[in-house]
């Protein structure tokens, strides 16, 4: 009898030993955030975000609630961290877009309208960026409204802009319907841009303004202002370095649109604005990553390009220009071939769809309603430092 209790007791207090060390174990699995899924299920105690990488490590852990409330000591946070999710935005880009008297859906014009509008209206572009000359010949309030409305009416209130010379004002004292239009005080259409909106007062043929989507900051420069003379090249290109360079300072990645462009090749009608050469100082100064003009009735694309012509390596500095004048409007052929000039057609009827993405990188695809040509491809972040 003396043995069964002895031997009783000893079974006793190894259950008890065993208890209290998986139980000591437990704790210690808490605190040190690696918690035993065989013990218990753990908790997240804060949100791990839907865009963090495969196999991302949770901030911190909360131990089984059947564990004594007793103070612990807290967890340390890992010293790993998870890189930002890229984000990206998506917009769309044209100039040159409707010629007179044109309300027919299937015209290039109307074709192109109709795809804007649409990836508007689903989320999959956030903004338009109309690049000028947006109704021929002459852009009235009569005409904005009877004729490019009808077609591009819907794309008017996510739609920022810029003023070419002699279709969207006609001559320093005369800015036909373009400040009216896109204020909504045109009779018969009261939809404010997007640009507009923003600013909270209307803009004429003949004033610059910026605006930021997400990590981009966007200055929109009036060509028209130099045909007219209303500015000199040189106070707006002062005012673009101001703007350029706080953007800049703020950590922002750079775009700049104008109208007629400068990095182009020569046409039967134009060759390049040599007047905006001191705007192109500025951008180069600046590293501005893309540029975005029209005027010329057909594509192009640029190499990352120096303000001298050079080409640059993708991942450095050098602007890519973008030349798109492919909204509806009849084509022109090219006449020479500029070495900084890697893409373009005059041929094809489209728009450019530019994804931007919030390290500074870039895609970008021509989408062509009328024609064969198109183009697509990437730009790197430039490296840090």
């Amino acid at each position: 009898m003396v043995r069964r209790r002895g031997l009783t007791a000893l079974i006793f207090a190894g259950a008890t030993a065993v208890i209290f060390g998986v139980a000591y174990a437990t704790q210690r699995l808490v605190v040190t955030g690696i918690p035993d899924s065989a013990l218990a299920t753990p908790r997240l105690s804060e949100a791990v975000s839907p865009h963090a990488s495969p196999g991302a490590f949770p901030t911190q852990w909360a131990g089984p609630s059947e564990l004594p409330s007793s103070p612990r000591p807290s967890v340390g946070r890992s010293t790993l961290q998870r890189p930002k999710p890229l984000q990206s935005i998506t917009i769309a880009a044209v100039g040159d877009m409707n010629p007179s008297g044109n309300t027919s859906r299937s015209s290039p014009s109307g074709k192109n309208a109709s795809a804007i509008a649409a990836g508007l209206s689903d989320g999959t572009l956030a903004a338009f960026l109309g690049l000028g000359d947006f109704q021929y010949s002459t852009g009235t309030c009569s005409a904005l409204v009877g004729e490019w409305g009808k077609l591009w009416g819907p794309v008017i209130s996510k739609t920022y802009h810029i003023a070419g010379p002699s279709h969207d004002a006609a001559s320093e004292t005369n800015e036909l319907g373009y400040r009216k239009f896109f204020a909504g005080q045109c009779p018969g259409s009261s939809t404010k841009s997007a640009a507009v909106t923003r600013r909270g007062s209307s803009i004429g043929p003949f004033e610059p303004y910026s605006f930021d989507l997400g990590t981009w900051h966007f200055a929109m420069m009036p060509t028209a202002a130099l045909r007219y003379e209303t500015r000199s090249a040189e106070s707006l290109a002062d005012w673009l370095d101001r703007d350029l360079t706080s953007a800049r300072r703020a950590g922002k990645h750079l775009a700049v649109a104008y109208h007629d462009p400068y990095f182009t090749s020569r046409t039967d009608e134009h060759d390049r604005e040599t007047k905006v050469k001191p705007w192109i100082d500025v951008i180069d100064k600046n590293e501005v990553r893309l540029t975005l003009s029209g005027s010329q009735h057909n594509y192009e694309r640029s190499c990352p390009v120096r303000a001298d012509d050079r080409c640059t390596a993708a991942s450095g500095r050098g602007v890519t220009a973008f030349q798109v004048s492919t909204g509806g409007i009849g084509l022109r052929k090219f006449k020479d071939s500029p070495d900084y000039i890697v893409k373009r057609f005059d041929d094809t009827h489209g728009w450019l769809k530019l994804t931007l993405n919030s390290d500074g990188s870039f895609s970008w695809r021509f989408m062509p309603v009328d024609g064969d040509g198109t183009d697509s491809g990437s730009r790197t972040a430039r490296p840090a430092g």
